[in-house]
């Protein structure tokens, strides 16, 4: 498989160093340094996260703080999406001839994809995840930036997969919401490899990708093109249903929706697990992430921190449903709390639960 970033031109490679560099400054001098400025100005706490959403505007940092976001995003997809267009026919041309290999592929040109999915161009990124076949190609190599590097060889997603999931060495059935170009559902047939994994996802292009993927680590999974709500998996048969980074971006019904239609995949005793984001309690930094989801096109954060998804869960069937603090930098599930992080970070969080 061709590997982009390695095939970088020198002036490629400065262009996403200096990214990726404006990135890493922006969450470990920028952020602190406003955290700082406030401390210093506030002469009481805001008792909530509306009131600390106003307070921080007041700051002098604010404005170079929310502006650096949205334009080194707005630069990481300009770079990205020139590396990947300089290289369109190979690109195409190495989906087109997949070798032959383990898994399917099963599309469905006939899916309606629906106003709130298409919408919005998320993380900024032009055309979103669904619209060209080069789209996964961007949004791949954009991960990797956007997570600063420190999820090469999706160090995240092995993390949950080995610190959130249990232990079943006779699984039979695994199905991934939300796949993407697959870099969640990979590490689960790892995980559980007497399985078979499905990965299922609305954008064709995360899927063709996904499967190249997959054949080229030699791993049979069957990636298929449907809604999550809808995955035409027989009920009562999965004995682990995850998704990784997939409920807030869908309002809250289909939120509610999604969390039914996992419940009704599971066998009696299955596990479902989403890794997710959720508010850590620090009102300062919830604000900010707030304001990431605004300033990163991602309009349905609050859906997710306002609902109610462990009521959700036991509407379900689904019993012991929790959010678990996740630390995505060595430890995963990480019961204890997020612990004090002086830089801006994604707030990891699991939400799991089990079919009574």
């Amino acid at each position: 498989m061709i590997d982009i970033e390695e095939r970088l031109t020198l002036d490629e490679r400065s262009a996403v160093d200096f990214v990726l560099g404006l990135r890493k400054r922006w969450s470990d001098t920028v952020y602190p340094a406003m955290v700082a400025e406030f401390e210093s100005k506030a002469t009481t706490r805001p008792s909530s996260v509306a009131e600390a959403e106003e307070a921080i505007k007041d700051l002098d940092l604010y404005p170079w703080f929310s502006h650096l976001e949205r334009v080194q995003q707005k630069m990481l997809w300009k770079t990205v999406g020139d590396v990947v267009v300089s290289r369109n026919e190979e690109l195409k041309r190495e989906l087109d001839e997949a070798p032959a290999g383990p898994g399917k592929l099963e599309l469905n040109p006939d899916l309606a994809l629906e106003d709130w999915y298409t919408d919005y161009d998320i993380h900024v990124q032009p055309g979103s995840f669904f619209s060209d076949d080069l789209c996964s190609y961007v949004y791949e190599l954009g991960a990797r930036i956007v997570m600063l590097r420190d999820n090469d060889g999706y160090k995240f997603h092995n993390l949950f997969v080995s610190t959130a999931l249990p232990e079943l060495p006779n699984a039979t059935r695994v199905v991934d919401l939300g796949c993407g170009f697959g870099k969640s559902t990979r590490p689960l047939k790892k995980r559980y490899p007497t399985a078979e994994v499905i990965g299922v996802d609305l954008a064709a292009p995360g899927l063709r990708l996904a499967h190249l993927e997959a054949r080229a680590e030699d791993l049979d999974i069957t990636y298929r093109q449907a809604d999550a709500r809808h995955t035409g998996v027989e009920s009562g048969t999965c004995d682990v249903v995850t998704g990784t980074m997939l409920l807030h971006e869908m309002p809250e019904q289909v939120i509610r929706e999604t969390i039914q239609e996992a419940a009704r995949l599971l066998k009696p005793g299955g596990t479902v697990a989403f890794l997710e984001f959720m508010p850590t309690g620090d009102v300062i930094r919830d604000a900010t992430v707030y304001g990431h989801a605004e300033r990163n096109n991602e309009p349905f954060f609050r859906d997710l921190f306002g609902a109610d998804t462990v009521g959700m869960c036991e509407e379900a069937g689904l019993t012991d449903a929790r959010w678990t603090p996740f630390d995505e930098r060595a430890e995963g599930v990480r019961p204890q709390g997020w612990g004090h992080r002086p830089e801006w970070h994604f707030p990891w969080a699991v939400l799991s639960a089990t079919k009574a």
